[in-house]
């Protein structure tokens, strides 16, 4: 079986510099044999569907690709936690959030752009228990806020 950072590889991603708190937090903590990563959106310059709401200012697929996107930022912070993504035993659960109008319903299609990715670098280790919900707003008015809890191997 690839490692994750071959099929990174595949993926033409390259992990960018990994998130860094904006405030009185931190952005990993390890308990036992489970990682907890606080709430990621993206990092450094936004792209076009990086910031906005879903439903007026970004479409569905504008954001999958904003969720993905996150999905990105999440590989670098597990990278810099683990030193190595084949330390990731399992995806355990995701909390999607949605920046999005009050009658806007398509949210899991939405947060599949962060699942979708997990499950091509991590294989079916990357399936895991999901909520995907809508928020009024967002920090700095990003499109996509993603918390995770993994299970990691020792």
């Amino acid at each position: 079986m690839d490692l994750p950072e071959d099929r990174l590889k595949v993926l033409d991603i390259v992990l960018p510099s990994p998130v860094k708190p904006v405030a009185n937090y931190t952005t990993y903590v390890q308990s036992g044999n489970l990682l907890f990563l606080s709430g990621h959106g993206f990092s450094g310059k936004p792209t076009a569907v990086d910031i906005g709401k879903i439903g007026r200012d970004l479409t569905v697929e504008q954001g999958y690709f904003a969720a993905r996107n996150v999905g990105i930022y999440v590989l670098a912070t597990l990278k810099s936690a683990l030193g190595e993504l084949k330390r990731v035993k399992r995806i355990v659960r995701v909390l999607g959030m949605v920046n999005c109008t009050d009658d806007f319903e398509e949210h899991p299609k939405v947060i599949n752009g962060f699942s979708d990715l997990m499950v091509e670098v991590f294989g079916d280790n990357g399936k895991h228990v999901r909520s995907a919900v809508g928020m009024n707003s967002l920090p700095r008015g990003i499109a996509i806020e993603i918390e995770v809890t993994l299970e990691i191997e020792n």
